[in-house]
């Protein structure tokens, strides 16, 4: 006795029978080896989407009273957790270096704003939280560009940039993240340090406040990026510098080689690396 579906639903698929989709016309021939038909993704090689007609300048992204609020209000609330500062002197030179990497290794005048802008926004979003900084930054930075005038897609190159600047994952994306985070680990400096009572220094303070001079050097010919420092090892030594810093270092090794160029590191004369 043979059995019939109720009304509305399906009629039983036979053993062995292949679905197939009404919105592909018809049904497959036959079983098919899903592992030959997955190709694996190819990043586009596509240059940066970049607009050689912009005008947005990094004067400008500077003079917006929303990056002004916000880098000082995360330089405050940082200051309140005990970290080094993270202000408008980090923020200029950290889009300094950022611009002067770029340019120096001969990128396009568009893209080595881009770095500078990303530089000096980078940091932004400690003023909501240290920790996910980088992805907090990124999500304000992109109201405050829009409203600048900033098109989409130049948008997304600094986003790129910021969003992936944190030691535990980040990665260089593009040329101007590459330059940021160059430009942000290198600088070590004992005018970072807020305290003025050596005996209250951590091992941050102290480090920093050793350094006496730091210098990222790019020789385009060579294809190195130097970081110069002179450290007093009467105040830190250099094995300190490296117990905090050796993060930063091969973040430092990666970007260098994401902008086909060699890292190195020259600390009182000495080259390390």
């Amino acid at each position: 006795m043979s059995s019939s579906a109720p009304p509305g639903a399906e009629s039983p698929r036979p053993a062995g029978a292949e679905p197939f989709s009404i919105l592909a016309g018809e049904a497959p021939e036959g079983p098919r080896d899903l592992a030959e038909e997955i190709k694996p993704v190819v990043p586009a090689e596509t240059p940066e989407p970049i607009d050689e007609g912009s005008s947005i300048t990094l004067q400008e992204v500077q003079a917006h009273e929303g990056v002004q609020t916000f880098i000082s209000l995360a330089d405050r609330y940082l200051g309140e957790l005990g970290y080094t500062e993270h202000g408008f002197r980090h923020a200029g030179l950290v889009a300094k270096i950022a611009y002067n990497v770029l340019h120096r290794l001969d990128y396009d005048d568009r893209m080595c704003e881009l770095g500078a802008i990303s530089g000096y926004l980078h940091d932004l979003g400690n003023f909501v939280s240290r920790t996910m900084h980088s992805q907090t930054g990124a999500a304000i930075t992109y109201d405050l560009l829009r409203d600048i005038g900033m098109g989409f897609g130049e948008i997304g190159v600094v986003l790129g940039a910021i969003g992936n600047h944190e030691e535990q994952f980040g990665q260089p994306v593009n040329p101007a993240g590459a330059a940021l985070i160059l430009g942000d680990k290198s600088d070590v400096h004992r005018s970072r340090v807020r305290l003025t009572d050596p005996t209250l220094f951590d091992i941050h303070d102290r480090v920093n406040h050793a350094v006496e001079h730091s210098f990222l050097r790019v020789d385009s010919e060579a294809r190195t990026i130097t970081l110069e420092l002179t450290i007093d090892t009467e105040l830190a030594g250099v094995m300190e510098y490296f117990e905090i810093f050796l993060s930063r270092m091969v973040m430092c090794r990666r970007d260098a080689e994401f902008l086909d160029c060699q890292f190195k590191i020259d600390i009182n004369g000495t080259k390390l690396l």
